[in-house]
């Protein structure tokens, strides 16, 4: 049992996971309606991050809750990976975590009971480096382990930072580099070495907290996270939302320096081709940029970087706060314009 590899227990790992973009939106399409409860400042109308619900005047409880199978055999590696994804969508809302719950899914009579505790302290070390406690949970004997957290925030209702506020010229900023996925896949088929399974974990386990710090700033209009649907996905949604058309600039999207020869090589989760075939029809590509480069933009980011849509005068200060908080990678990617909600890519 000690050789319990555990990627090898589920279908598939990380954000990954997700249902595809088009089977979820016909899932839901029935429940996007604006619900009739004037408190409730965040619903599942615009595909949002979190739900949000208004206490009084100065405080809105922010609500989420995410978990998936593992994407790393290191049990308290994927127990870290997953609670930094869950908390990102409390901080991809402007809000400041309070709580969490653990969600536990796990084959009891296949993984030793260690490897189940290293897991949940992965979880709860997270948990304590966001200075919230784990408070407890809830858990169940699955055919594959599960992991993630309920997650619990709170944000100034005026502070509130939505994906479905951006305005035209708005600049575009993205926290973190592409390419987890692409590293996740390489490491499932023994081709990771030990510097790009550092970068995979370093860039899966870095807290996007910097989302709390930018809730006060007037210019930051549109904020979400990029996990599952890939960098061109999360975007969509801020198009969809704001009604508004966005150009990426291919040279200035960050990269994770270990995946980019993996992804050249033609490595990433079967999820990319998903992910196109959902929003494909919504993007176009410049003929200059390669197929390996296309395939990165869709290609699904656990736990991945903050995305902001920031006023132009604005960007500079946006930028310099990830920078200041450790975000190498944080780059402006693109911009935001009057138009139909679609994407080019030059």
């Amino acid at each position: 049992m000690a050789d319990i590899r555990l990627t090898q227990l589920s279908h598939g790992g990380g954000c990954g996971c997700k249902i595809a973009p088009s089977v979820l939106e016909a899932i839901l399409s029935g429940a996007k309606e604006k619900m009739p409860f004037p408190n409730l400042l965040v619903g599942a109308e615009t595909s949002d991050d979190a739900a949000v619900y208004r206490l009084n005047d100065s405080q809105a409880i922010v609500a989420t809750t995410d978990f998936f199978m593992p994407i790393v055999d290191d049990a308290r590696d994927f127990g870290r990976i997953a609670a930094t994804n869950a908390l990102s969508d409390i901080y991809a809302m402007g809000a400041t975590p309070i709580m969490a719950l653990a969600i536990v899914g796990m084959p009891v009579n296949t993984l030793p009971l260690e490897t189940i505790r290293d897991i949940l302290d992965g979880g709860e070390s997270v948990c304590r480096e966001a200075g919230i406690p784990l408070a407890g949970g809830h858990s169940i004997d699955a055919p594959e382990p599960i992991y993630g957290l309920v997650a619990l925030g709170v944000v100034h209702p005026d502070q509130l930072k939505r994906n479905c506020d951006a305005r035209d010229g708005d600049v575009l900023i993205l926290g973190k580099g592409l390419g987890v996925g692409v590293l996740a896949q390489a490491m499932k088929k023994g081709v990771l070495d030990d510097a790009g399974y550092a970068a995979l974990i370093a860039s899966t386990t870095q807290l996007n907290t910097v989302g709390a710090e930018l809730a006060p700033l007037s210019g930051v209009h549109a904020l979400t996270d990029v996990t599952g649907f890939g960098l061109l996905g999360h975007l969509l949604e801020i198009c969809k939302g704001s009604g508004l058309a966005a150009e990426l600039d291919m040279a200035t999207v960050p990269v994770i320096a270990a995946a980019r020869p993996l992804a050249e090589q033609g490595y990433g989760p079967g999820a990319i081709e998903r992910n196109m075939a959902s929003f494909g029809q919504h993007v176009s590509f410049a003929e200059a940029v390669p197929e390996w480069q296309r395939r990165l933009l869709a290609d699904p980011q656990t736990s991945g970087g903050l995305l902001v849509a920031v006023a132009p005068e604005e960007a500079e200060a946006v930028l310099a706060r990830f920078k200041r908080s450790g975000f190498g990678y944080a780059a402006a990617i693109g911009t935001l314009r009057q138009g139909e909600p679609q994407i080019s890519v030059r």
